[in-house]
């Protein structure tokens, strides 16, 4: 008769965590080079300057350290997971608990400290400021060429709503829908977003809203960026998007900006924008030969979106109405640029 195979267990030992610690990075852990290359105590005035913590009454516990619930935010951008799967994520994972400088034996934040902490930054528009500060860091480091911009937008889906014809026709108008008000339905409101809205792109519809970003065209780094609904045109943010810094420079941008020569001509920019072909006015052969020359830059902003959907774990986000969905989207383009500067340190150091 044969033997039942059992696992072979050894003794714990004094650096048995440093050695899995160790098996993590030779497989690539990609926590590690955000923990060591980036430096996080930079974004602490910022945060902290905005914001004010302080321990719930007299002999209150202090609060959590804010950089470690930050670096929580942007490695939940990082993986795209609820506030309760980062809670449970962090007690769980070692990779997690050494970027966070954590041990088996430390608190961690919870779900509603971290949603707390979010919409602390969100209502003080510190997620901006956080986005700004790390661009400056780039900048002064010389990662941001400087020498042209690509501009483009890509939607950012939220839960559907299961709203009535003639309820979907009130909040358009700005209006809450009859009976919302009603005692019996309290809990309907806040779980219900007002703010998304529907669109139709190539056949396909899309519910929710649109993360309009400029990048750096050779860095391939967000440089600036503007939320909305999902229903507004492109071509509307062109005005917020463009500043000082495009003067005299060439900005890229796919045929759906044609129109807005008078912004272009007033930021003074070298506009490269894909032309655009109509029923009785074809492109001639000349002008879609400009196109692909064009498009060889402008298709470089697709790597942003594809590298947000692929390796971000996509852009499909649970928040309710527009405050929160920016600053959501705010922090997944600012982790966005953190990884993008993780390979272009990488490449800078390799040469």
């Amino acid at each position: 008769m044969k033997k039942k195979k059992t696992n072979r267990r050894k003794p714990r030992g004094l650096f048995d965590e440093s050695f899995r610690q160790d098996k993590l990075e030779k497989q690539g852990d990609p926590l590690i080079k955000m923990k060591s290359i980036i430096d996080w105590e930079a974004f602490r005035p910022v945060i902290e300057n905005s914001i004010n913590e302080e321990a719930k009454g007299p002999g209150g516990r202090p609060p959590y350290d804010s950089i470690l619930k930050f670096k929580m935010l942007i490695m939940q951008r990082l993986y795209n997971i609820s506030d309760e799967q980062l809670e449970y994520q962090v007690n769980d994972r070692l990779s997690f608990m050494r970027f966070l400088d954590l041990t088996i034996a430390d608190d961690v934040p919870d779900c509603n400290t971290i949603r707390y902490f979010r919409d602390k930054l969100t209502n003080k528009g510190v997620i901006e400021k956080l986005f700004e500060a790390f661009d400056e860091m780039l900048r002064t480091k010389g990662y941001i060429a400087q020498e042209g911009s690509i501009i483009d937008a890509s939607f950012v889906e939220v839960p559907k709503q299961r709203n009535t014809r003639d309820e979907n026709k009130q909040i358009k108008e700005g209006k809450k829908p009859e009976g919302w008000d009603d005692p019996d339905h309290k809990n309907k409101v806040p779980h219900k977003d007002t703010d998304a809205r529907w669109t139709k792109k190539n056949n396909q519809s899309y519910y929710g809203y649109k993360d309009h970003v400029k990048v750096d065209s050779k860095s391939k780094l967000i440089t600036k960026y503007k939320v909305t609904d999902a229903s507004v045109h492109d071509s509307q943010t062109l005005n917020d998007l463009l500043d000082e810094t495009d003067k005299g420079k060439t900005v890229h941008a796919d045929s759906a900006y044609t129109g807005q020569n008078d912004i272009l001509e007033e930021k003074e920019v070298l506009a490269e924008i894909c032309e655009k072909g109509y029923r009785n006015k074809k492109l001639t052969e000349e002008q879609i030969g400009n196109n692909k020359t064009k498009s060889k830059i402008r298709s470089r902003v697709e790597h942003v979106f594809g590298y947000i959907e692929n390796s971000m774990n996509g852009s499909f986000i649970k928040t309710i109405g527009i405050k929160r969905a920016c600053g959501v989207i705010g922090l997944m383009n600012l982790t966005y640029n953190m990884r993008r500067f993780i390979y272009l340190h990488d490449a800078r150091m390799a040469s």
